[in-house]
């Protein structure tokens, strides 16, 4: 097992001669093996080590028996040991956060706090690791995510990332050195232990040997996602300034991509699969697109940014009521309904040959109908579906971003029944009873229009 500890050591260049190492040490069966092989190996490897504990105050007296635990380890084995408190309930209370969130930040908190200059070592093993892309999978991940937990981030360090739970185990045992149990890691309460418990014991069912061809699949897939991170570096370098990227589109999507995953990360900005490729259409073919509140992602084909756009600003909802004849919300198009019946219909659609049309049942219309441009949160059912489906999920789905600032809805007392390029709602679709069918039809300026014979008003 300490072979292990030492290759991935060097392959990932976790320490320096001298590194003063901090052994996160919750008293646990991962951590104290963590602790007992940093000792062992700290001639070998050049380093120092000290020890961390961090008492969330969350099970009373069990809480304070790791504490002493860890404590009177460390004496035994001549270490520096630091403990530190924390009340994670109330904190909880006031971020709104999960217990097992809040503890964790809280965490963090305190080894950032006592390990400025110095290196943290965390006890994440190949079975952590393992959890980790499982429950990434579950989730919606890519690459990144299926690579699982990273052997070095910043300051931190995961010597037992390549060791089994069961290899820790044995470690221990065959030194004859007990540990701790956290009772909360015995029950289901945690998601991360229902895939523990419940999921990973199936999978062994199907591969016996799981944890060693994991630990195979996750080093390669590392490695592999370590090549594109390092090309994404470079394309950063050429693209980047500020939050301006110049240049960008001319990367392979993966690389684009990833690049506009960090502009998003650095700024705080909210991150998802659907987001990121809807960034990428606006990278390539020029657009807007609200990513949150007023900050937009820009582009004129060329170069893209994020921009905080004010309230005021901002494009304001064009409207106006619906009337047979020509409509016109936008510049430079024009929205024509015609109150037909079949037979004119067929005439108008023979004049009209180039154009696009979206023909309704007129007398299914409820109320008044209002022209308008694009909602958030508009929905429709349209014709041949029996469910609702969300507008910008077809949007971005079916239409490129620069043809989506002028699209054209239409509503009725009851909601959506016309959405430009996407389709008619199923209520208002013409039927056997149909008697008057209202002809719509979307033109700009370059376009020729050739109105129907005996037009009729209602």
């Amino acid at each position: 097992m300490l072979e292990k500890i030492v290759k991935l050591s060097h392959k990932y260049n976790m320490f320096n001669s001298g590194d003063i190492v901090v052994c996160g040490l919750s008293g646990g069966a991962d951590s104290v093996c963590l602790l007992l092989s940093l000792c062992e190996l700290r001639e070998r490897l050049g380093i120092q080590v000290e020890a961390l504990h961090v008492n969330h105050c969350l099970r009373g007296s069990e809480s304070d028996r790791d504490e002493e635990f860890c404590r009177s380890l460390c004496k035994k084995l001549g270490v520096l040991f630091t403990a530190e408190r924390c009340d994670v309930s109330r904190y909880a209370a006031e971020k709104s956060l999960s217990t097992e969130l809040a503890a964790r930040e809280l965490r963090y908190e305190i080894f950032l706090r006592n390990t400025q200059g110095k290196l943290l070592a965390t006890a994440h093993n190949a079975d952590d690791d393992l959890e980790t892309v499982l429950l990434n999978l579950a989730r919606g991940t890519a690459l990144k995510g299926l690579a699982g937990i990273p052997p070095v981030r910043g300051n931190i360090v995961r010597p037992l990332l390549a060791v089994t739970r069961a290899e820790i185990e044995a470690f221990l045992a065959e030194r004859g050195q007990d540990f701790v149990t956290d009772s909360t890691n015995l029950s289901d309460d945690y998601t991360r232990n229902k895939i523990r418990h419940r999921i990973i014991p199936l999978l062994r069912e199907i591969n016996p040997s799981l944890n060693r061809t994991f630990v195979s699949s996750a080093d390669s897939l590392r490695d592999e996602n370590a090549y594109i991170e390092a090309m994404t570096d470079s394309a950063e370098n050429e693209c980047l300034s500020g939050n301006k990227l110049t240049g960008l589109a001319g990367y392979d999507t993966v690389i684009r991509s990833r690049c506009i995953s960090r502009l998003l990360v650095r700024n705080k900005l909210p991150v998802s699969h659907e987001r990121l490729r809807e960034c990428e259409q606006i990278l390539i073919h020029g657009g807007k697109l609200n990513v949150s509140g007023d900050i937009y992602f820009i582009s004129d084909g060329t170069s893209a940014e994020l921009k905080a756009i004010p309230a005021n600003e901002a494009p304001k909802e064009a409207a106006a009521l619906l009337k047979v004849g020509k409509n016109s919300i936008f510049s430079g198009v024009t929205l024509i309904c015609e109150l037909l019946g079949k037979e004119e219909y067929d005439k108008h659609r023979d004049v009209n040959k180039k154009l696009t049309f979206y023909v309704l049942d007129y007398d299914k219309i409820k109320g008044e109908a209002v022209l308008r441009s694009r909602r958030n949160g508009d929905k429709i059912q349209l014709c041949g579906r029996d469910f609702r489906s969300s507008v910008k999920k077809l949007i971005n789905e079916k239409i490129p971003p620069e043809e989506r600032s002028t699209l054209h809805f239409i509503e009725d007392s009851e909601g959506t029944v016309f959405a430009e390029k996407l389709g008619i709602a199923q209520r208002v679709a013409p039927d056997g009873n149909t008697k008057r069918l209202f002809v719509i039809s979307v033109v700009n300026d370059k376009q020729e229009w050739s109105e129907a014979i005996d037009t009729k008003k209602k």
